[in-house]
């Protein structure tokens, strides 16, 4: 009799085995895809990819036991004042118009220099990427200085950090609004040269100081545009020349 519980025990171990496996099979996750989005009013291809974060933080639910305190102890005989060490001196706060790295003007404008720009959410690779810029020659706003990290403002006022490596120091405009006109020099009245929509990128050759005009250069045209036609430059601000 025992034989045949032990053949009943053998033949029903497979089945509890097959049945404890289906029921420890990981479901299937919906596998999450990266958004993408594109400026269909620009003349010129501005797409940015978006990748969604994902970071969960996992704290604790039990802590541990303190240790009981041990019994007082006889106060040990208390030993004669030491003269306090003269303060030192307060360095100076650092200039918050330059940058802490460069020494650079804060805010200043620079751009993209590849059409492969990662934007993090940190200044370091180990915070996620938010966009990638597809726009060589973009025109950026440097906020802050971090090592080989720039917080950088874009046209449409999105911030995010990027590699220094991927920033150059060439002035360029990035036409906002709607469609702006190209004069032959710095006056309304000049004549017409070329009409430029809104999202066009193109070069700066020079801004007088304190001047509404910049001049500039689409491809091989060139002329000369107001400042509140375009974004690249501070108020004021002399370039070039």
């Amino acid at each position: 009799m025992w034989k045949a519980v032990l053949l009943s025990l053998s033949l029903m171990a497979p089945a509890a085995r097959a049945a404890t496996q289906d029921n420890t099979q990981t479901k299937p996750t919906k596998p999450v895809h990266a958004a993408t989005i594109h400026s269909e009013n620009h003349p010129v291809s501005h797409d940015r990819k978006l990748h969604p974060a994902s970071s969960t933080k996992h704290q604790g639910a039990h802590t541990a036991a303190k240790p009981a305190a041990p019994p007082p102890t006889a106060a040990a005989p208390a030993s004669p004042p030491v003269a306090a060490a003269p303060a030192a001196p307060a360095k100076p706060p650092p200039d918050a118009a330059k940058g802490t790295v460069t020494g650079l003007p804060i805010p200043r404008f620079v751009s993209l220099r590849t059409d492969d720009v990662n934007l993090r959410s940190g200044p370091g690779t180990r915070y996620p990427i938010e966009w990638v810029y597809k726009r060589r020659d973009l025109p950026v706003e440097v906020e802050r200085e971090f090592e080989v990290w720039r917080l950088v403002r874009d046209p449409d006022g999105v911030k995010g950090w990027v590699h220094q490596a991927t920033l150059t120091g060439r002035r360029n405009f990035f036409v906002t609004g709607g469609e702006q006109v190209m004069r032959e020099s710095a006056s309304d009245a000049a004549v017409p040269v070329a009409k430029v929509e809104a999202g066009v990128v193109g070069r700066i050759r020079e801004c007088p100081a304190s001047s509404d005009w910049c001049e500039v250069q689409v491809g091989d045209v060139r002329g000369w545009l107001k400042r509140e036609a375009f974004w690249g430059t501070l108020p004021g601000e002399a370039v070039g020349g």
